[in-house]
């Protein structure tokens, strides 16, 4: 069995390299630094099939503050977030074989408000929705997508002052390896389109969507 993993050089990406390591995958690991860049097109062109691919590179603007957000920031943050994941599953389902599926993390903050970083909470709603939308047409040709929806997790992208804020307010951090078990909980459940919550002492769970009135 074949898995590839973007994102893998941080804190989740090398626990759900492990994970998958330790569950029998060999793994391509595709990260900025050694020279994979999610936001490139061409680079996707370069990935061929795998049973597993888990799109797990993302980003934090680190702005609270929408007036004094930068263009550079507002770019990187859709760049990696959104653009690395609708190019991914776009070459993917290029050349993916019946039967793979795909794992994307999203976040908490797909699923609910984020005050504390609009963008980001902008582009995990957005990698729910994509998820939610795209998987009955590759369910079509046999391929599966799943988001992971984890809360805030102690990793690189938590500073420590922003660490200390969230423990200050009761919130409990994850650990990377909490993640990746959401990621292996998103696999083996054989749903597509799922949003699967990950929560500090709780297991994986499955997200049940409300959904919207119908016409009168």
């Amino acid at each position: 069995m074949k898995a590839l993993v973007t994102g893998s050089a941080g804190g989740i990406g090398c626990a759900i390299v492990a994970r998958l390591r330790a569950e029998g995958f060999a793994v391509d690991e595709l990260d900025l630094v050694n020279g994979f860049d999610v936001t490139d097109p061409d680079a996707w062109e370069q990935v061929g099939p795998v049973d597993l691919a888990c799109l797990n590179a993302g980003v934090v603007t680190g702005s609270d503050d929408i007036a004094a957000l930068t263009d550079a920031q507002y770019r990187r943050a859709v760049g990696v977030n959104v653009d690395g994941v609708v190019y991914g599953v776009r070459r993917l389902d290029r050349v993916l074989r019946k039967g793979s599926t795909i794992v994307v993390t999203a976040s908490l903050a797909g699923l609910t408000a984020i005050p504390d970083d609009p963008i980001y909470g902008l582009t995990k709603h957005a990698v729910v929705g994509f998820v939610r939308s795209v998987a009955p047409q590759l369910a079509a040709r046999g391929i599966r997508i799943q988001a992971v929806c984890p809360g805030w997790a102690d990793t690189g992208l938590t500073t420590p002052e922003f660490r200390q804020e969230l423990t200050g307010r009761g919130f409990r951090l994850l650990h990377p390896e909490d993640v990746a078990g959401g990621v292996w909980a998103a696999y083996t459940s054989e749903g597509t389109g799922e949003a699967w919550v990950v929560q500090p002492g709780r297991e994986p769970l499955r997200y049940e969507f409300k959904g919207v009135p119908g016409p009168r």
